[in-house]
């Protein structure tokens, strides 16, 4: 495993991050509990310290079963890293994001929400559910375009006073977005999605990131289990799973991203390693990238996303991979 420093801060993290959206069981399809447990014990036995969750995945369930994996663990060897800002159980203030159902099945409505108030709120909620004393990088989840950014971060930098967070970092924001928050607190990180067929951020977070010394934690960067290589056109999934809308998981494109990964499968083998552990560790070999966040929902895959930097990728074999990235054209 390697360990990064987060940015301006003295946090160090795994490259390799336990991404905990999927255990919690929503959006997802269900999620066995014994298996969640087991995922998050052999990521940290096989030397990941960083877990990335958040309030709303699974709606604190996330959170909860990181609490009851880490329980005994060495509290100051693992970074907790939550998010905030997208609130179900409220009356309705901010924006809303979208409309889903709880683990129950029962419908509710999710809205961006970050006010002062609501911040200490969620703040306590996941110190409670997280069984600990702070949270290492406290996230806002998505822009809470109602509450001015002062507002928010001036409470951030109140809880970093109190020593119940230890940094601040942000998701899904633009570089104008990130400036005004950094003047008012120092940024340890930036959480955007990426992927080798998803590059936005390339463009104008990453960059910004770079030239201020801001962490970069990519999220999706197996395209929600795509880049492994394990799913076909025609895939059924589970009831309640979200990926049967998404656009990268329809039939031609699905093809065509399958097409590349037979490409780039012999790279893959030459190392012993598989198309997974490949994604990951290219990832993490972009410039900027300070870890990827990378979901398991079982000790198998979390044992294999651990030892994707047990091998190393040549400046030939990345090149290689790039040169088969430009040549694919997704609808």
């Amino acid at each position: 495993m390697e360990y990064r420093r987060l940015g301006r801060t003295d946090i160090e993290i795994s490259a390799v991050t336990f991404g905990a959206w999927a255990i919690g069981g929503w959006m997802w399809g269900p999620q066995d509990h014994d298996a969640a447990i087991d995922a998050i014990r052999t990521a940290i036995d096989a030397g990941v310290t960083t877990i990335d969750t958040a309030a709303v995945y699974g709606f604190g369930r996330s959170e909860e079963l990181v609490a009851e994996a880490v329980a005994g663990c060495q509290r100051d060897k693992l970074v907790i890293m939550t998010k905030f800002g997208l609130r179900w159980d409220h009356d309705g203030e901010g924006t809303l994001r979208f409309d889903t159902k709880d683990l129950q099945g029962n419908a509710l409505s999710v809205h961006k929400f970050a006010s002062p108030d609501s911040v200490i709120h969620e703040c306590e909620r996941s110190l409670k559910r997280l069984k600990t004393d702070y949270i290492d990088v406290y996230q806002i989840h998505w822009p809470d375009e109602t509450t001015p950014i002062e507002e928010t971060f001036g409470v951030i930098e109140k809880l970093i006073r109190q020593g119940k967070i230890r940094a601040a970092g942000v998701s899904n924001y633009t570089p104008e977005l990130m400036a005004e928050a950094d003047a008012i607190v120092p940024l340890a990180s930036s959480q955007p999605p990426f992927s080798m067929i998803f590059r936005d951020s390339e463009q104008d977070v990453i960059p910004w990131c770079i030239e201020h010394n801001v962490g970069v934690v990519v999220y999706s960067p197996m395209q929600r289990g795509l880049l492994t290589g394990k799913f076909k056109p025609g895939h059924v999934f589970a009831e309640g799973d979200h990926r049967n809308q998404h656009r990268f998981f329809q039939p031609e494109n699905m093809r065509r991203i399958n097409a590349f990964l037979d490409e780039i499968r012999p790279i893959a083998e030459a190392h012993s390693a598989t198309l997974g552990q490949l994604v990951i560790q290219w990832t993490v070999r972009q410039p900027g990238v300070t870890a990827a966040l990378v979901g398991a929902r079982n000790a198998t895959q979390a044992s294999e996303n651990a030892a994707a930097l047990d091998f190393q990728l040549t400046d030939e074999e990345i090149q290689q991979i790039d040169n088969h990235l430009a040549a694919l054209k997704l609808e």
